[in-house]
């Protein structure tokens, strides 16, 4: 006789309940101490999963977000997660995160997504896909739209404010000040359904759209530039640069230029004037000069070359490390990574994307497999990123496309 199939698992299990409640009481008081954060708990008056949406903004916005709404909640995640052994398969075993694919359409997640909410499981994930590193919220792919109408499951938009200036995400230190964290609006089914794509989106944007650019509040530390250069590469003088971070200021290496960050967040020039008062309107300076970039004159010579790390992910096992120390070059069209014993060698015409994880990681999808470089405390991932868009959105035919992947 046949064999029966074994009955799926179900997602949600018993023992989540159990995690959830004792990292409640743990990390909660935790998150509060370390972040100083003051958290507006919702209260859903039904028994009802939800679908909840929040800004990226700090290293711990999950548990701000577990702390904000009720039960066990179950994380849309990005797959390097799930790529190192045994501490990945701790996590799915104790909390079962969601895998997606960074800055990629991925069906399976939408499926498991589906899957966790018939079995009555609330869903939280970011809709930027990536935590801010200028104090704006990044970039929403107007897909969550779909996503959300494909669900049909009521939306918080959890809202995370202060995040960037308590712990920017270039910067190792935590500075002294507050955050807040609370539910800003509950979309039931019925309404956004009746609402057109783009209405649906303006709200989310609404509701998820954080701009730190502004003094808000006094946020103290000795080191408050520190590593400001993982994020920021292009100079209002002499444009493509590094910069140098000492204590609470900055330097052009190329100018010699020096900046203070101040505790309000603002910017001062030292030697000089700085045109930016945030690090928001810097960033979008930079990201417009890569937009206006001839990439064509930087295919022979490199951009940048940098060290670091490299290794080949296997998703969902773990890294297998290629070399300790590679030589790292970023040309107009490609990526190129040296080893003692090969040069590879990274096409943007056959790369699907460059994304950057955390602080000082990238990943490199290419033809199928997944590379990733981890550099020094002061290496910059966000120019790989752009660089790579850039020449991708010259290659497609779309050079007016201000989206550079972040």
């Amino acid at each position: 006789m046949p064999k029966k199939n074994k009955k799926k698992q179900k997602w949600r299990r018993f023992r989540h309940r159990i995690v959830w409640a004792l990292a409640y009481l743990v990390l909660y008081p935790y998150t509060r101490i370390k972040y100083r954060v003051k958290i507006k708990r919702y209260k859903e008056k039904k028994k009802r999963p939800l679908l909840v949406m929040f800004n990226h903004q700090t290293a711990l916005d999950q548990f701000i977000v577990g702390a904000g709404v009720k039960g066990p909640v179950y994380y849309v995640a990005s797959e390097d997660l799930f790529s190192n052994g045994w501490v990945s398969r701790l996590l799915e075993w104790a909390i079962a995160p969601i895998p997606i694919k960074k800055q990629a359409t991925d069906a399976r997640a939408v499926l498991n997504c589906m899957r966790v909410m018939k079995e009555g499981g609330t869903i939280a994930l970011s809709p930027e896909g990536n935590r801010t590193f200028s104090g704006k919220t990044e970039y929403m792919k107007p897909a969550i739209v779909g996503f959300a109408k494909t669900l049909k499951m009521p939306i918080v938009l959890y809202r995370i404010e202060g995040g960037y200036g308590v712990h920017p995400r270039w910067s190792d230190v935590v500075r002294r000040g507050k955050i807040r964290a609370y539910a800003y609006k509950v979309i039931e089914p019925e309404e956004y359904l009746a609402m057109s794509d783009d209405e649906l989106y303006s709200l989310i944007l609404e509701g998820l759209c954080v701009d730190e650019g502004c003094i808000d509040n006094v946020y103290k530390h000795k080191r408050l530039a520190e590593y400001i250069e993982r994020a920021y590469y292009v100079c209002p003088d002499c444009g493509l640069t590094e910069f140098e971070s000492d204590k609470d200021t900055f330097t052009c290496k190329k100018c010699g230029k020096t900046v203070r960050y101040l505790p309000d967040k603002s910017l001062q020039g030292v030697n000089g004037e700085w045109p930016f008062r945030f690090t928001t309107k810097w960033y979008d300076y930079q990201s417009d000069f890569i937009n206006g970039l001839d990439l064509t004159k930087f295919t022979d010579e490199p951009l940048y070359t940098d060290k670091a790390s490299f290794s080949e992910v296997k998703l969902y096992d773990k890294k297998y490390p290629i070399a300790e120390e590679a030589t790292v070059r970023l040309f107009g069209d490609k990526i190129t990574v040296e080893t003692q014993e090969q040069t590879y060698e990274f096409p943007f015409e056959k790369v699907s994307t460059v994304s950057v994880l955390g602080r000082n990681k990238v990943n490199i999808y290419h033809e199928g497999k997944l590379y990733q470089l981890k550099g020094d405390k002061r290496f910059n991932g966000v120019k790989y990123v752009q660089i790579c868009y850039r020449a991708k959105n010259i290659q497609k035919g779309e050079e007016n496309s201000r989206f550079l992947g972040l």
